[in-house]
This record gives C-alpha cells, structure tokens and sequence, in this order.
C-alpha cells in the first residue's frame, strides 16, 4: 500500500464534518482509544487519513444505537478482524438490546408513575395553592417504597 502525502491527509474539521460529528467528538474519540491518534501537520494540527471518516461513521452510529466506548470498541475490533466470527457481533448486539428492553421496562414504570401524579393533581387539587399539591404527597410515598433491588436508593 502506498503511502498517503501530506496534501491526502484531512484536517480535524474535515474529518468531523464527513462523520457528521463535532471536532470534539472526534477528539475524545482519539483520547478514549476509539481512533488512532492523528498526525501532526507541520503546523501542529491533527490529521487523519480518509479511510477514519468510516471509523467514525461506524463509532457515531454505534453510538447512536446506545452502545456504550466499550461495546464501541469490541465492535471496532471485530469490524477489522476477519479471523472471529459475526456471532461475536451479534453476542454484543443481543446483550445491549437486553438492556435496552429493561429500560424501555423501566421508562414504562416511570410513565405511568408520573401520570397517576398528573391525573391525581388534575381530580384532587389543580389550581390550589403548590404547597399542598397532591403531588407532593404522592412523591413522599413514593420515596418511603423500598426500592425494588433491596437497596437505599432507586436511581
């Protein structure tokens, strides 16, 4: 392969904007090992060589999808590894969706929670004084419930 001249190179900005990121997306990118750290101009400005625009289109949709640096950078790996099996791919995927599906669970919870407060406010006490809103009422209670994994604290 031959290599890139100084004039192939992509500056920072250009870099970013062909991803659709910020500047400082890609820079703490390169700062979590995301993507390889990029040359120096001979004026001391990052550079990069096109092929990282694909990098960073795969890193921003993976974290588009909720992936976390982590699974990101398992997923990068595989992504450039002929040799291991789409299973692993999958196994990443799979697992974040699990986690995905327990917080839309969760967000379910939560919604319906925080209707009964409204539609409570709305039949008990909407437009008196806030000091004595039902809500407020509803919220102690709810703070007295044990959380549901045993612990001191829900969040």
């Amino acid at each position: 392969m031959q290599a890139l001249t100084p004039e192939q190179y992509l500056s920072i900005g250009t870099v970013a904007r062909r991803a659709g990121l910020a500047v400082s997306a890609v820079r703490y990118y390169e700062e979590v090992g995301l993507v390889a750290p990029g040359a120096r101009s001979e004026g001391g400005h990052r550079v990069y060589p096109p092929a990282v625009v694909d990098v960073l289109n795969l890193i921003r949709h993976c974290r588009d999808l909720g992936f976390s640096v982590d699974n990101t950078r398992a997923l990068l790996a595989l992504a450039d590894n002929a040799d291991r099996d789409c299973q692993d791919a999958r196994d990443i995927a799979a697992s974040h969706l699990g986690a995905v599906r327990a917080k839309m669970i969760e967000l379910r919870q939560l919604e319906r929670s925080l209707a009964r407060f409204v539609q409570d406010c709305d039949q008990e006490c909407a437009g008196g004084p806030a000091a004595q809103c039902c809500i407020f009422e509803d919220l102690r209670k709810e703070r007295r419930k044990a959380p549901p994994n045993g612990g001191c604290c829900s969040g």
